[in-house]
């Protein structure tokens, strides 16, 4: 199976404060505390889920 090219978060404001996302069609959530930090933990939690494939286009979405 292809590996995607994009995967596009849903991102939500979290009721403690920050940010939550998560990707749609995969399971892969993360935190934010703001939209700097939260770019960087999409980041960080695609890279993980994906390891050492092509790591696809991150879109986020509010």
């Amino acid at each position: 199976m292809a590996e995607p090219s994009e995967i596009i978060f849903e991102v939500t404001e979290a009721v403690e404060g920050g940010y939550d996302a998560r990707a749609l069609g995969y399971s892969i959530f993360t935190q934010g505390d703001d939209w700097y930090d939260l770019k960087a933990m999409v980041k960080d939690a695609v890279a993980c889920h994906f390891g050492e494939k092509e790591v696809p286009k991150v879109i986020l979405r509010s």
